[in-house]
């Protein structure tokens, strides 16, 4: 039946194209602000495919149409998108552009939304299309909002203020270090659209979006300091206003596009890959000089202040508390064969709200019991839940949104009651050795986490496997769970030369893997601070990592055989402050089990 609903809107699509004279259309997971995660009103593609992962596009022609997604959700998108109206296309291995170059009929028209997409895919892909005959051209409004009848509204919720003793900056002293960098750039302005970067800039939150609390709008900053916020006046209540000050003027979300034009005959800024094209072609038709840059909040944003440091601390002391009372109910439920993947995500999130102040999830939890936790980035439903089977392999990454840090971990946990088996113990102990050999390593001044990806993945290697994802992705504080410009991965270009560089402050994940399809999947997450270091006898500067996640990982999927003195030493001092930071925090039974599992070994 599910299937049914989502073939017909597909036929509705294609019905609205015809109309409009469109042979093909374009639908990105994304919205105006280029989101990872974007609000109900926004969700196009699962509306229309039945896609529930976080990134991936499709084409849609008369005839055939095709879903783009990465290696991270191979294996969700054969379960939530039916093949017989969808082709499966992996990237970057297949290009869109290339596709509908080849499927679509010689001539054939095929539209995109100007407020979903980047300048730079555009203009890629219609130098494709248009060589091989074929036109892209942008839409006034999106076809699929004239088919979705039931299409929610964009929310109405307030924004409201980040507090500074945990921002540890002022908003005045974010816009004039920026105002400072237009004047030394020749810029009058500058256009900042995503989300986290507004919000971030103004020292304000909100909840539009689930999981991450940001509010929908758009900011101008000025040269002189000044700035232009661009909200529904209705969602900015009196305190937001007066804490802003004279010095941020607010208008109308509506009007955003229309005031691009009051910029004619001067220099702005905007950032290529946090902008869609629309940004750049009013700006452009309005008579002003457009100079792409990056966003001048991301960078900084990145780099947490004091105050972010010692609030993530604090988050994460309370999050490893409820991690560890929901680690132990395990312990005793998970064996019953009672407990499946929902109601143990729904036990995690009660401890998470027990534990105080938490305002969100950071995101859906990945609740994989057995096949489905090799499943990268799998999203439990009602049709897809499993019961967690005695003697089996369970994976949950989770994490909390609090108003002092956001947090992200991984645990995979042997649902006993008997001994896991060879090969699963072999894995996870190559996934624990590479996450002990990122967390411990020391690099010097200059690093790029592409630099340091391999060494999370040597034993995996050594044995002939790996994983399709990168190894740590940059978070925010009480922000974005996926966060700009840090990350470790391999490398996107030759030599990794576009690659940010770590700089003391920067958050990161250490999150390595194994995946066996059809069989269980395996993760190791903690996030790590960039801080520096001083070595004996060092030349230069030199950086490593401070753990700030603090929960017992599971001994029993251990092949301590396999551990090298140094990384015996790592795993208990690891353990030794995860008891002391959260022992204080339980009590009775959940703490007898916080102490057993944090015995060295």
């Amino acid at each position: 039946m599910l299937m049914q609903t989502h073939e017909a809107r597909l036929v509705d699509l294609r019905k609205e194209l015809a109309r409009r004279g469109l042979d093909g259309f374009v639908v990105p997971l994304s919205d105006e602000h280029l989101s990872e995660y974007v609000g109900a009103y926004a969700q196009r593609l699962a509306w229309l495919t039945g896609f529930g992962g976080s990134a991936g596009s499709v084409a849609v022609l008369k005839d055939t149409a095709a879903i783009f997604v990465d290696g991270r959700y191979t294996l969700q998108v054969r379960d939530q998108v039916d093949g017989k109206f969808y082709d499966y296309k992996s990237v970057p291995e297949d290009s869109m552009a290339d596709w509908l170059a080849e499927k679509a009929p010689e001539g054939a028209t095929i539209g995109f939304d100007p407020w979903l997409h980047t300048k730079g895919w555009v203009d890629q892909a219609r130098k494709r299309l248009e060589k091989a005959g074929r036109l892209l051209v942008p839409v006034e409004s999106n076809p699929i909002d004239a088919v979705w009848e039931d299409r929610p509204k964009p929310s109405a919720a307030p924004a409201f203020l980040q507090d500074e003793a945990f921002a540890g900056r002022s908003s005045a002293d974010k816009r004039g270090v920026m105002a400072e960098w237009l004047k030394e750039e020749g810029l009058d302005a500058v256009v900042i659209s995503a989300l986290d970067s507004v919000a971030w800039t103004l020292n304000i939150r909100g909840s539009d979006v689930d999981r991450t609390p940001v509010a929908l709008s758009y900011l101008t900053v000025h040269a002189d300091g000044t700035a232009v916020w661009f909200i529904a006046p209705e969602k900015v209540p009196a305190d937001v206003a007066s804490a802003l000050g004279n010095a941020v003027r607010i208008r109308p979300r509506a009007k955003f596009e229309a005031s691009l034009a009051e910029f004619a005959g001067k220099s702005v800024s905007t950032d290529p890959a946090r902008s869609v094209v629309a940004i750049f072609e009013a700006l452009e038709a309005g008579g002003a000089t457009v100079v792409p840059h990056d966003d001048p909040a991301v960078l900084p944003k990145a780099i947490k202040t004091t105050a972010e440091q010692q609030g993530h601390r604090a988050a994460q002391r309370r999050d490893g508390a409820a991690v560890s009372n929901f680690l132990h109910w395990l312990s005793v439920e998970g064996p019953t064969g009672k407990v499946d993947e929902l109601s143990a995500a729904a036990q995690l999130q009660s401890y998470r709200e027990a534990c105080g102040d938490l305002r969100d999830l950071s995101f859906d939890t990945i609740s994989g019991s057995g096949p489905n936790g090799a499943i990268v980035h799998y999203r439990v439903s009602e049709e897809t839940n499993r019961k967690l089977e005695p003697n089996s392999v369970y994976l949950v990454d989770s994490g909390g949104q609090y108003p002092d840090g956001t947090t992200d971990i991984t645990r995979t946990v042997w649902i006993g009651p008997g001994a896991p088996p060879a090969e699963v113990k072999d894995r996870y102990t190559r996934v624990l050795k590479g996450h002990i050999a990122l967390a411990t390593q020391c690099f010097p001044k200059g690093t790029m986490g592409s630099q340091l990806d391999t060494l999370a993945r040597q034993h995996l290697w050594a044995a002939g496997i790996d994983y399709a994802h990168g190894t740590g992705h940059g978070v925010g504080s009480f922000l974005a769970v996926h966060e700009g410009p840090q990350r470790i991965a391999k490398p996107r270009h030759a030599g990794g030369s576009s690659e940010q560089v770590l700089l003391p402050g920067m958050i990161l994940s250490n999150e390595p893997g194994y995946y066996k399809t059809g069989a269980y999947g395996i993760r190791i997450e903690n996030l790590v601070l960039v801080e520096e270091r001083m070595i004996e006898g060092m030349e230069g500067e030199w950086m490593g990592f401070e753990t700030l996640t603090l929960a017992p990982i599971d001994k029993a999927l251990v092949d301590q055989a396999l551990l090298t003195r140094t990384e015996v030493d790592w795993w208990n001092a690891y353990h030794a402050r995860a008891q002391e930071a959260i022992a204080p925090q339980l009590s009775g039974d959940p703490l007898a089990w916080l102490e057993e599992a944090c015995q060295p070994i």
